[in-house]
Formats: structure tokens, sequence, C-alpha cells
């Protein structure tokens, strides 16, 4: 495999993919013209451009400065080549000359989920409810694909909004897949150097590098926890002060409020039932032990058969410490997915924190409520 500086000992003939020229890519992009820059990925700056039959392209440039090098360029060639979902980002060909190593991807039209959701006014997207039901089941189709389905098992490793990329009818894909790792057969966890991103990476991963398919569920949970509310998990605003979105949506379930939760831009144009349904699913595929979260098959199966979804019942209790913990205290109510379901606990820590933590308003609100039973 090629680990040195130069790319003459990338071997064309182990990448199973197109091979376009420099000269092709510089063509298409107008010497990758500022203008066409179109955004910032994992390896650098990813550009638009048009071949001489008129398809649109996307251009993924590895950055001389990227931290992330030869090994995860390779990776990213030799898994997506393998690789054709109608929920995958379809990989075009790639570009090995001179120092310059890119990617050929397909262009999809309405950038990312991320923008499309979160982006100035002006390039955010007025997205009906039909359309974010439609984005997360194509989320969850894919993540099946990758997980069940595709000859090779792989674990994305760094599912969120903005690499779920939207085409011109406005159909997910999933993208990046420079992270992503081979899930292979005799193993059932990997234990790897942590590469995500926070606020979307599984405790169990964040913490101690345990990797397993389940990782992609709890971030498939968070997105469509974002999808619904239209709000960010880092930047969720609430009473002018900023709380991560997944507590703040456990705050309301204990309260019977969940569903404001819901983007107010929807107004009344939304199915209560779809809503309370795909809300208790991003919560159910962020519980804090892996085996009682979903698989990705069984959350497209209840998706498309409107199944309702119920939650355990969670209380609140304080610990000597100023730490609050969600315990479940009904399991008769619980959908197992993996078997019975066990106790399990969300812990939400209460302590003094810096400007720079979201936690002030989940705990005024927890002790305001906690305080009132």
């Amino acid at each position: 495999m090629w680990s040195g500086k130069g790319t003459n000992s990338i071997p064309y003939r182990s990448l199973h993919t197109n091979r376009y020229s420099l000269k092709q890519i510089k063509a298409a992009t107008r010497n990758f013209d500022p203008e066409n820059k179109i955004g910032e990925g994992g390896f650098g700056p990813v550009y638009k451009g048009v071949l001489p039959d008129g398809s649109m392209i996307a251009v993924k440039q590895l950055s001389s400065k990227s931290k992330q090098g030869n090994r995860e360029f390779v990776n990213e060639i030799g898994m997506i080549s393998a690789l054709e979902h109608p929920n995958l980002v379809r990989l075009f060909g790639c570009c090995i000359e001179g120092n310059q190593l890119l990617l050929i991807y397909e262009y999809m039209e309405n950038n990312s989920l991320a923008r499309a959701l979160f982006g100035p006014e002006r390039l955010k997207l007025k997205l009906d409810w039909h359309t974010r039901r439609k984005i997360c089941i194509g989320i969850a189709r894919g993540l099946t694909y990758l997980h069940e389905e595709s000859r090779l098992k792989v674990v994305h490793r760094d599912i969120k909004t903005t690499n779920v990329l939207l085409d011109k009818d406005l159909n997910a894909k999933i993208s990046d897949f420079g992270l992503a790792k081979l899930d292979e057969e005799e193993n059932t966890h990997i234990s790897t150097r942590i590469a995500g991103t926070m606020g979307y990476m599984a405790p169990e991963y964040a913490m101690r590098g345990y990797l397993t398919d389940k990782a992609d569920v709890y971030s498939f949970g968070v997105v469509t926890l974002e999808i619904v509310s239209g709000k960010s998990n880092a930047n969720c605003r609430v009473e002018d002060d900023f709380i991560y979105l997944l507590d703040w949506a456990n705050i309301l379930q204990e309260k019977g409020a969940l569903l404001e939760l819901v983007d107010p831009a929807l107004g009344t144009n939304f199915s209560i039932e779809e809503a309370q349904q795909m809300l208790n699913l991003g919560l159910l595929c962020t519980n804090s032990t892996p085996a009682l979260r979903p698989s990705m098959s069984t959350v497209v199966a209840m998706l498309e058969d409107h199944t309702p979804i119920e939650l355990p019942t969670m209380k609140i209790f304080r610990t000597g410490s100023s730490e609050v913990i969600f315990r479940s205290s009904d399991h008769s109510k619980a959908v197992s997915m993996d078997g019975q379901w066990a106790d399990s606990t969300l812990s939400m820590q209460s302590s003094n924190r810096g400007p720079d933590h979201f936690h002030s308003t989940a705990t005024r609100l927890l002790s305001d409520y906690t305080d009132s039973q």
C-alpha cells in the first residue's frame, strides 16, 4: 500500500474505479476556481465541475495539510468503489497525478442536510414534513445497506448532517467514507483510534474506542432529532441559552412534552403521530447502552410501517454529587430490539461548566422540574 509522500506508488490497477487525468479535472473545475468551491470535506476543499459530456461532478481534493493521510485516501477509494446504493453518494473515479490526490463524485445539487437545516437564511431550504421524513428514511436505508446488505460490512463512524447530501429531488445520500472501517465478520467490535465528530459519537466509542454498527445507530438518532427539530445538536437555543439538543429532548420526554421539539417552521403542517414516532426513535437510537439500540433494518421497518415506538418510563434521580440521572423504571412498556430491556441510565452532569459547554439551561430546567416533584 502507498505510504510515501509521492503518488506514483499508488497502483491504479489496484483501484477498481474510473481514472481521470489532472488535465481533465482542471478543465472541469476551471483550474479549481474558488467560485467553484462548494465545501470543505474531511480531506480538504470540494469543488464542483462539469465534464465534456455535461455531467456535473464534485471533486474532493486532498489537502497537503490534512491530518488524514494516504491510508485514508486509498481506503476511501477502495471502499466506495465496492459500494453502490441509491442512498450513498456515487464515486465516479479518482485522479492520482503529480502531487494531486482527487476523488470525483456525483454532484449533489442541494448540498448538505446541514446547510438545508442550519445554514444561513439565504441557503436554508424550506423542508416540509414529508421531505424530512423521506430524508430520514433515506439515511436509514443507506446505513442498512452499509451494515447488513453490502458485500462488505461497513461502520461509517461519522454520520452527521454535513455528511448527508441532498440531490435535486432532495433524496438523502450518505457521503465521506474517509473514516469508515470494515466490520469484519469474526469481530464483534473494533477497538480503534477515535475519529468522528463530537455531539454525534456514541458514548462507548468516544470514551473507550469500542466500535460497532450501533455507533452509527446512535449518530443516526442524533440526526433524526435534528431533522425533526430543525436545530443542531451542538447549537440548540432554549430560553436564550445553549443546550445539547439530546439533553433537551430527554428533558421534554420526561415532562411528557416531546412534541415541543418539532421545528416551529413547520407550523401545524406535520403529522403528530409521525413526529412522535420519529422523536421516540431518535431517543431509542441514542440509548446509552448499545445493545438496546435497534438495528438500522429495524429502524427502516419501523419508519416504513409507521410502527408506534414506546420508550421506557424515565424517572429523575439526584445522586449525592450534583449529578442528575435519568433511569428507566418501567420495563414492560419497552420495545426490545436485541433481547430483554435491561436497566439503563442517561447521566447528565450539572456541575459548574465553562462558557463553552451547553449545560446551564439543562441544569436549571432539571432543577426546576425535580424541585417541583
